[in-house]
């Protein structure tokens, strides 16, 4: 059975993406598994390409920062004092925290970029931020969502969702 990628079709991509150079930003070990149908569980630009395809077939889109990771924002830095961190600190390591002034809700994960005596600078932005994205998509699978992965607008068995959605 060679089903198209459809509105509410459960659809599996192997996938990579460069930047505009060809330099590998990410070499997609893991497959993309989403939900097809403005469901916002892939980017936009990429269910549109989708949109039709078959097992097998592939599309290359080419999107902007704002069609992606959004635009780098300087606000989104921040520095803090050296203190409030764990004793094993490194570059590179992952927090979560709320921009200044912002509600709980606006959790953000901040990058530690760098650490200059008892300060340490944290970069709230997406590390793919500001960049254009090439992603080379190729349908491996599809199948066709159940009425439970519709209802809640997302997989099940990849989550493991316990069904006590509140929104």
């Amino acid at each position: 059975m060679n089903m198209q990628v459809a509105k509410n079709t459960v659809v599996t991509l192997d996938y990579n993406v460069t930047d505009p150079d060809g330099g590998l930003v990410d070499a997609g070990a893991e497959p993309i598994v989403y939900l097809h149908g403005g469901y916002d569980d892939i980017f936009p630009m990429i269910e549109e390409a989708m949109q039709g395809k078959k097992v097998g077939e592939s599309a290359i889109v080419k999107m902007q920062p704002d069609d992606a990771f959004g635009e780098y924002d300087a606000e989104l830095i921040q520095i803090e004092p050296r203190s409030g961190f764990p004793k094993e600190l490194e570059v590179g390591m992952q927090f979560e925290g709320a921009p200044d002034g912002a509600d709980d809700d606006d959790i953000l994960i901040y990058r530690v970029t760098e650490i200059a005596g008892d300060k340490v600078v944290l970069d709230g932005n997406h590390p793919l931020a500001g960049m254009a994205l090439v992603f080379t998509c190729t349908v491996t699978a599809v199948r066709p969502a159940s009425a439970e992965e519709i209802e809640h607008g997302h997989l099940h068995e990849a989550e493991g969702c316990d069904f006590d959605h509140d929104d």
